[in-house]
């Protein structure tokens, strides 16, 4: 029983996910290049 719950609850998440209901909250701060997991910034300041 437990498995069929998981699999319908899988199965809703990717309609939802089919139909666009899904929303992007990531900002420009996530994408910004990083050296070595630093940072980077540029040399202009």
């Amino acid at each position: 029983m437990e498995f069929l719950l998981l699999f319908l609850f899988l199965l809703a998440l990717a309609a939802a996910a089919a139909a666009g209901l899904g929303a992007d909250t990531r900002d420009s701060a996530d994408w910004k290049p990083t050296a070595d997991g630093r940072r980077w910034r540029s040399g202009t300041c």
